[in-house]
């Protein structure tokens, strides 16, 4: 079989209409909050635009000699009323829609964080860590600023500007004419640059992602880099790629820098030839002072929609970039499934059957397998072969982190592309060579194989993998945190712990795949024997460079190039097999000159 990159529909640059739709769910679940949050929005413009009329009946009432002292703090009592209700709608939107825009980041985040662990080991291969990262920081926090300030400001912008613009019209349709001549201008120029604030902004954020995966893969690396005095190398290397992510910052902010200034200038452009052209007809009668005071201040309000839209489309743009390269992730789908209709599962899986077994790499022109055919049954299975054998990719096809082929490989004589994926990874404990330990207690590290674990359970596996004793040893026993990806553990104390882990599990297969390649041969040989209690009526599979541990195993096969060339117990293939004879004598006379 030849494993290649599941096409994916949406993948790569999408429309911006269909990133927005990815997020409408969150609309409608939050709508009585957006409701109450927009309601509240439009309760602030609609007394904001009372204000003006208020002051342009206080302004003629002055000139008229209309209106008394008393009248005028009638005047001033109503207007500071409205401020004060004017405080708490505004309080009441920013409540609801900042809110939802919060509520937005954390269910996005959750729906992220949950597809990514549903997502198998081919997606890994092809994004870094840095770039996920990014899309969970910075990304979403440029779409939760689209759906909240961006939203408001839109909202708030439009409500605005059609208000005002309809009061402006009720005192002069022509003077409302002559303000508006300039804002085509600021349309067209929004929509050029627009295009470039998309490319510049996705830009910059993959710069991000590059920058968060160098600086993880160098502090996971830091004791390589000091121990190759690499530290100069490294701070260059950040230091270019800062540079780089500088520069694209700057040519987002010459666009953004374009925008801002442009719309301010059309704002007073409006505000210019409303005082020129407006003054002169006060100044003719044609309109009252109270008039011109109130259009004046209509233009003003109307001068902040007119400002943010430049804001306003950077934030959309820059969270429709965002959500866009959120989108692409989600619409990833891990190669294996589970078939909508799995077969029966098997209380007990009594054994593996592998047949014809032909697999490739994406990528890659030669298999890795070649019509590899095996019966695995209780007790322990020993895999030995070079370098390069196909060793490695048989175990991990067996754990299912790669897809096969429909019958290839059974459990139970049941294809296993028939069975419940989930049900299928509950059934295996994999202790790869490059083991996985979190910075907590070496307690809470082994108890992840079984949750609720008695502390009796997790000293009988620390017993059975040989670092009982090792953790007795450190400051606070099982109750000492090992730091970041184990730091302070060695190698083959790392590799016993997950050992340990994968004990505790009491999962019906064990897959060992060189998961103890860092501990010395006779502490090995010691493990495999003290697992016996644990492997009773289990299948069990040892990939392994070193032979005399597995000289214990119920059955060994030997790799070369993808096949299987030899197969039987130790001393069957002590006589059958010359490669297998000769690396074992090898590798024995080796310990006995260390001796």
């Amino acid at each position: 079989m030849r494993l290649s990159d599941k096409k994916k529909s949406g993948h790569g640059p999408g429309n911006s209409w269909q990133a927005v739709r990815l997020i409408r769910p969150f609309f409608l679940q939050y709508r009585m909050q957006l409701l109450t949050g927009f309601l509240s929005l439009l309760a602030v413009n609609g007394l904001q635009l009372v204000i003006p009329r208020i002051i342009k009946h206080a302004i003629d009432g002055l000139q008229n000699e209309s209106v008394s002292s008393a009248t005028l703090r009638q005047y001033g009592s109503l207007i500071v009323g409205l401020a004060l209700c004017i405080a708490v709608f505004r309080f009441g939107w920013r409540y609801m829609i900042l809110g939802f825009s919060r509520h937005l980041e954390k269910d996005l985040r959750n729906w992220l964080f949950s597809h990514l662990l549903t997502l198998d080991r081919i997606f890994f291969q092809r994004r870094t860590t840095g770039e996920i990262m990014a899309l969970a920081t910075n990304d979403l926090a440029a779409v939760q600023l689209a759906g909240g300030m961006g939203l408001v400001a839109f909202a708030d912008a439009l409500v605005l500007s059609l208000a005002a613009l309809s009061f402006m019209a009720y005192i002069h349709p022509g003077l409302t004419l002559i303000a508006i001549v300039p804002m085509p201008i600021l349309a067209l120029l929004t929509r050029f640059l627009s295009k470039r604030l998309h490319r510049y902004f996705k830009k910059v954020q993959e710069q991000f992602s590059k920058l968060t995966e160098f600086v993880r893969t160098s502090i996971n690396s830091i004791r390589m880099i000091k121990a190759y005095t690499m530290e100069n190398n490294q701070t260059k290397r950040f230091d270019a790629l800062g540079r780089e992510y500088v520069r694209d910052n700057l040519r987002l902010a010459k666009v953004q820098g374009t925008l801002f200034p442009v719309s301010g200038l059309v704002a007073n452009t409006s505000m210019l030839l409303v005082l020129l052209l407006g003054g002169r007809l006060t100044i003719q009668g044609s309109i009252t002072i109270g008039d011109f005071v109130a259009f004046t201040s209509y233009l003003f309000m109307l001068t902040w929609p007119m400002m943010a839209l430049g804001w306003v489309t950077n934030l959309f743009q820059r969270g429709v970039t965002s959500l866009q390269r959120i989108q692409n992730v989600l619409n990833e789908q891990p190669v294996i499934i589970t078939p909508s209709q799995p077969a029966p599962f098997p209380e007990k899986v009594n054994s593996i059957a592998v047949n014809n077994l032909t697999f490739t790499y994406a990528g890659q022109n030669d298999p890795i397998l070649r019509n590899v055919s095996l019966e695995i049954h209780w007790g322990i299975l020993g895999i030995v072969g070079r370098t390069g054998s196909g060793k490695t990719t048989l175990a991990h096809l067996l754990a299912r982190l790669y897809p096969v082929g429909m019958d290839t490989i059974f459990w139970n004589a049941i294809d296993v592309n028939k069975l419940d994926l989930a049900k299928v990874r509950r059934k295996i404990a994999l202790v790869p060579q490059d083991v996985t330990v979190f910075s907590d207690t070496v307690l809470d590290n082994i108890a992840m194989g079984k949750p609720g674990a008695t502390q009796a359970e997790i000293e009988a596996v620390a017993k059975a993998a040989a670092i009982h004793a090792e953790i007795l040893a450190l400051p606070k026993g099982y109750d000492t945190r090992i730091g970041e990806r184990g730091v302070k553990l060695s190698g083959g104390q790392r590799q016993r712990i997950a050992l340990a882990r994968a004990l505790l599990s009491d999962r019906q297969i064990l897959i060992i795949d060189d998961g103890l390649s860092a501990v010395d041969i006779e502490t090995e040989h010691e493990i495999i024997g003290s697992m016996q209690p644990f492997i009773r009526e289990r299948i069990c599979l040892v990939v392994s460079h070193r032979l005399a541990p597995l000289a214990q195993a119920d059955q060994l096969i030997v790799m070369d190039r993808g096949e299987i060339v030899a197969r039987g117990d130790h001393e069957q293939l002590l006589r059958e097999n010359r490669f297998y004879a000769t690396i074992y004598e090898y590798q024995t006379s080796r310990m006995e000159k260390g001796k």
